[in-house]
């Protein structure tokens, strides 16, 4: 059952200046047991995807999924035109010829493949979210700029926000905040 803090609170968040520092914390808390949180830079940090345990398991078979079906719906409809729909005989050739059919199952392939991909990706992110709640924090507006955030997320089953503030704090941060929602 959720408290009225959890209802309030988003989670703790950590200001680093660089990404190493970054990296680190992000290392230390996975490591005593934090699950729940997300880091923000103005710059890739090499290696915090697997810190964080990111997947992108089903993105990729999608898109492969998307594909066949974009080249049997490509192939398909060559077919019944040219064979059911409408048969006109041309020069003698016959109603079914595989190779005319090919531009149209590549460029229907690559659209489905494309189209699933960027919609996938859009899912995958939650995107789009005018709002979250680590725009309450002040500083924030740096991350963007040359400041690198941690934060830990008030879901976690680990997050006590008194021991949370007191592990943030030493992992020498520049500054320790309570993110709202």
């Amino acid at each position: 059952m959720e408290t009225a803090q959890e209802n309030k609170t988003h989670g703790l968040m950590a200001e680093f200046d660089n990404p190493d520092d970054l990296l680190e914390a992000t290392k230390k808390a996975r490591s005593v047991g934090y699950r729940r949180m997300d880091t923000y830079s103005p710059l890739p940090v090499h290696g915090m995807g697997e810190v964080l345990d990111f997947r992108c398991d089903k993105l990729p078979i999608m898109v492969f999924i998307a594909g066949v079906l974009g080249a049997m719906a490509g192939y398909g409809l060559c077919y019944y035109v040219s064979v059911i729909d409408y048969p006109l005989n041309v020069g003698g050739r016959p109603f079914h010829s595989g190779p005319s059919f090919i531009p149209v199952t590549f460029e229907l392939t690559i659209l489905f493949s494309a189209l699933c991909a960027a919609f996938g990706m859009l899912i995958a992110n939650g995107l789009p979210q005018p709002y979250h709640p680590v725009f309450n924090v002040e500083s924030f507006a740096r991350a963007s700029q040359d400041r690198f955030f941690l934060c830990i997320e008030a879901v976690d089953e680990k997050y006590d926000p008194a021991a949370t503030r007191t592990f943030l704090e030493s992992l020498n941060p520049h500054e320790v905040s309570e993110v709202e929602n």
